[in-house]
């Protein structure tokens, strides 16, 4: 599997002929290394969607009317439906959506969860997405949580975490989480967008390598294997 980074918490998963794209903050992401119409050619087979904030939200609509199955609590799912999308799937923390790309569970956040007009999104999730016998964690965002060793007991490929602090964990607090999680990879993600989030990823992948882990911090626009 390849995974790129976009900036923020957008991550682009790609596997054999499949690709799914996460959390689309592209227009309005000063980090963004793509355009909406670039991404809109990669005709990716699913949106995964963490929660209703801006920054994560971001573009759904634009894939939703072009046809890509929007994916994401029942709350995102019926307001994709409500703007447009015409195969959104609404489903829930706990439950397992499997197509022909793989399959995404949700799973608890500890966050809120708002659309950018003020319509109520529903519980803030984390992601755990299956392709091609790789399982990745995205925990859009959050706080460490001490049920993340029961996600971690899944069997964690790779960890994008965020570390920026202020809205969602610090870099200390995530390197904590993969005592919990214990993945493979870790990869830091929502930092250095907007000046509020100051949380350093460099001191994550120190305290992660010092646990073990294998950390990658990525520019936006760089992609690496796993």
């Amino acid at each position: 599997m390849q995974l790129r980074f976009l900036g923020q918490s957008a991550f682009l998963l790609s596997s054999g002929d499949h690709r799914v794209l996460i959390d689309p903050f592209i227009a309005g992401n000063p980090k963004s290394p793509i355009t909406v119409e670039e991404a809109l050619g990669w005709n990716v087979d699913a949106v995964l969607i963490s929660h209703a904030h801006g920054d994560h939200w971001g573009n759904a609509l634009d894939f939703a009317k072009a046809g890509v199955p929007i994916i994401g609590t029942a709350e995102i799912g019926h307001y994709a439906e409500k703007n447009g999308a015409q195969n959104a799937v609404a489903m829930n923390i706990g439950g397992t959506y499997r197509a022909p790309w793989g399959s995404v569970t949700l799973t608890p956040a500890w966050h809120s969860s708002s659309f950018p007009d003020g319509t109520y999104g529903g519980m803030p999730t984390g992601l755990i997405i299956e392709m091609d016998g790789v399982r990745v964690y995205h925990a859009g965002d959050t706080s460490l949580f001490s049920d993340m060793r029961l996600i971690g007991d899944t069997g964690l490929d790779v960890a994008l975490l965020p570390v920026g602090d202020h809205y969602t964990m610090g870099p200390e607090e995530a390197a904590r989480t993969l005592d919990l999680l214990r993945p493979r990879v870790a990869i830091p993600m929502h930092y250095g967008t907007f000046p509020v989030l100051t949380g350093d990823p460099q001191v994550f992948a120190r305290e992660g390598r010092e646990r073990g882990v294998d950390v990658r911090v990525l520019a936006p626009g760089e992609t690496t294997e796993v």
